[in-house]
């Protein structure tokens, strides 16, 4: 089951500790896009999110953007920001996220994914041996297929809740 578990389950990205992932030598950020960062449904980064990502590129983090949407929906929603992206990346798969650790020119323990999906964006990351930070959807409103994978994340969540109350 720990191949499930991310290694910190927070509200949001604004939730995150970024000084902390520092600390831990963590130099290199991977975030999913949609219901991440924003609604699926939504094109543009917010302003609050352009914000974040100014300030975690002041501090020396390297960002790049892994979705498992298509190119048009990850191109547009990257066009004011200009990372690197890498769309359809059929995460858990691991060969995009081993794409933008390379690209990073980082080793795989100075990563730190963030998503929002157990089964893609946690399985993918822990599969490929990196920090992982699982946060709550930004929306209720999901893809068809996520929704589908929704209710089963919930019974993950609980177990992962209760293996780390019962480790304190």
């Amino acid at each position: 089951m720990k191949i499930f578990f991310p290694n910190e389950y927070l509200e949001s990205i604004f939730k995150i500790n970024y000084e902390n992932l520092r600390k831990k030598g963590i130099k290199g950020l991977i975030f999913d896009i949609d219901n991440t960062l924003v609604p699926y449904y939504i094109k543009e980064p917010t302003k609050e999110i352009v914000t974040l990502f100014k300030d975690l590129v002041k501090k020396g983090f390297n960002i790049v953007l892994v979705s498992n949407n298509s190119k048009q929906r990850v191109v547009l929603f990257n066009k004011g920001l200009k990372f690197q992206t890498f769309h359809r990346a059929k995460k858990p798969r691991r060969i995009n996220l081993k794409k933008a650790i390379e690209h990073m020119q980082l080793q795989n323990n100075q990563v730190a994914l963030i998503g929002d999906q157990i089964f893609t964006d946690i399985l993918g990351g822990n599969r490929t041996g990196i920090y992982t930070i699982l946060v709550k959807p930004v929306s209720v409103r999901d893809e068809p297929i996520t929704k589908i994978k929704r209710g089963v994340e919930k019974l993950v969540i609980k177990l992962y809740l209760k293996h780390f109350e019962h480790e304190k």
